[in-house]
């Protein structure tokens, strides 16, 4: 295709007020990449709860900006020293642009490559997203797409994905132990799920929401139990199942103020809580929670339980995601919008607090369910 193909302007969904609604217009396509640029024909994007914080302006954002961190489509273009991409290549779209590649976190483990803080910046956070015709990304962060991963399947995952995949290894298990997972039947507690028995680990979803405990079962946990119980009963549901222990580790995917403390009492004495839940709901509805991570003083010390923050997963493991997800064939369940200026009505249904699993864009038609090797299915 090459960038001297690619047309001068294309339809974008902007955040250009703080606390207003998305402006969905023509914009100039981003036309001058870098030596590790790629452009990409977005296929679909995905709304994240981080989508909220951006309208609200948490992360005091210069605008316009161009909304979703959550991408994938058809490399159109490549910029001059990209080696391991070509244009029609299949990806999923990475976050963060142009890592300095020199700090210590960049020279340390690459596992935490991803906390560099001297960088450019996210797309649809503080650079231009995926909630456009073409979106400009790092391709030292973009993973190729397997043959069998549609795009529908890839845009969730290059947030909810990583972020839930990297919890579930950071929680260190061995096959037959058991994790738990607070939030189970969200965008990422239920893709955590099935990640967990991917890994041949026995999973335990909680989540406060009938939508919620549907689809916790559905994608696979071995026990639900409601949160709505109270901590006591669900403590003793977990202890039930595992011998009186706990879980091995826990992973909370919740926002709810006592998401946290639930999450820690349902875990072993000296095990692990990873955190990785965003706690701070930006968006008019529903109400903010809390944006601190409140846990009680006698988990910490008297059980010793270990409570880790989480971030989004480094590209390697990004890239190993992907074909654990082909290799089991992992699904998102997702909500469908047909075209950008559809993207109104998905705001709606993620607000209303009914929306099971991912809200999706199809950003392009022709695109949708293209893999490589086949015509559309």
């Amino acid at each position: 295709m090459g960038i001297e193909s690619v047309p001068e302007k294309m339809l974008a969904c902007q955040v250009v007020e703080y606390n207003a609604p998305y402006k969905i217009h023509q914009v100039p396509t981003p036309r001058d990449l870098g030596p590790y640029d790629m452009l990409v024909k977005t296929a679909v994007a995905s709304l994240c709860h981080t989508d909220g914080m951006v309208s609200a302006g948490v992360f005091k954002t210069k605008l316009p900006c161009t909304a979703s961190h959550e991408g994938s489509g058809t490399i159109a273009a490549v910029g001059s020293s990209v080696t391991d991409f070509k244009e029609g290549d299949r990806v999923m779209c990475g976050l963060m642009r142009n890592q300095c590649g020199i700090c210590a976190d960049c020279q340390g483990p690459e596992n935490y490559s991803q906390y560099c803080a001297n960088n450019d910046g996210a797309i649809g956070v503080n650079l231009d997203g995926a909630f456009a015709d073409y979106v400009r990304i790092d391709s030292r962060t973009a993973a190729k797409l397997p043959d069998s991963v549609s795009f529908e399947t890839a845009a969730p995952l290059a947030c909810a994905g990583c972020t839930v995949w990297r919890g579930v290894l950071q929680a260190d298990l061995k096959a037959k132990e058991w994790l738990a997972i607070v939030g189970s039947g969200g965008g990422l507690g239920h893709l955590g799920i099935q990640f967990a028995k991917a890994l041949g680990l026995q999973v335990i979803g909680i989540d406060a929401r009938d939508e919620g405990l549907e689809l916790s079962r559905t994608a696979g946990a071995d026990v639900v139990i409601d949160a709505r119980k109270g901590n006591e009963a669900v403590v003793a549901e977990v202890h039930k199942v595992t011998n009186g222990a706990g879980a091995d580790a826990t992973v909370n995917v919740s926002d709810a103020k006592s998401a946290a403390a639930t999450a820690c009492a349902v875990t072993k004495m000296h095990g692990v809580m990873l955190q990785i839940a965003q706690l701070l709901t930006a968006t008019p509805s529903p109400p903010p929670q809390p944006d601190e991570v409140s846990i009680p003083f006698v988990e910490l010390i008297f059980r010793d339980i270990r409570v880790h923050g989480s971030l989004i997963c480094s590209p390697a493991e990004a890239r190993r995601m992907l074909a654990v997800v082909a290799e089991h064939h992992i699904s998102v369940k997702t909500n469908a919008f047909n075209g950008l200026h559809e993207i109104p009505k998905l705001i709606e249904l993620a607000h209303g607090g009914k929306m099971q699993g991912k809200g999706i864009v199809v950003v392009d038609e022709g695109q949708r369910g293209v893999r490589k090797g086949e015509g559309r299915v």
